[in-house]
């Protein structure tokens, strides 16, 4: 079985976590979670995506585990919050050329992955 990233390869995967920051650069709330500086942010991002999807284990060598929800703790992530994180991850997802499964596999982690997030 073909992973998403031997699907999309590492320049798309990335060029998802560039669109979503780009979404989050200018949303209100989502913006006010992050520091100044986005691009650190976007590179975790872009490396998590690229693990998550079957690429090289770059992430977890530089930060170790994942531990998603403890790394989100210290920030108020409600149902608004992850509303606003679906609609820039989706935005970005329609974006780039990707078939209707492998977008609907994608979707199904980041709906879920999102509601996991919820911690207020």
């Amino acid at each position: 079985m073909t992973s998403i990233y031997q699907q999309l390869g590492e320049k798309t995967i990335r060029r998802i976590a560039h669109l979503f920051y780009k979404g989050v650069e200018n949303d209100s709330l989502m913006r006010e979670m992050y520091p100044k500086d986005l691009a650190p942010a976007e590179e975790r991002f872009a490396l998590f995506l690229i693990q998550f999807f079957g690429g090289p284990n770059t992430y977890s060598d530089k930060r170790g585990h994942p531990r998603l929800k403890k790394r989100h703790f210290p920030y108020k992530v409600d149902m608004k919050a992850r509303e606003h994180w679906m609609k820039h991850i989706t935005d970005a997802v329609n974006q780039i050329e990707v078939d209707e499964f492998t977008k609907g596999q994608m979707m199904e982690y980041f709906e879920k992955s999102s509601t996991h997030m919820i911690n207020s």
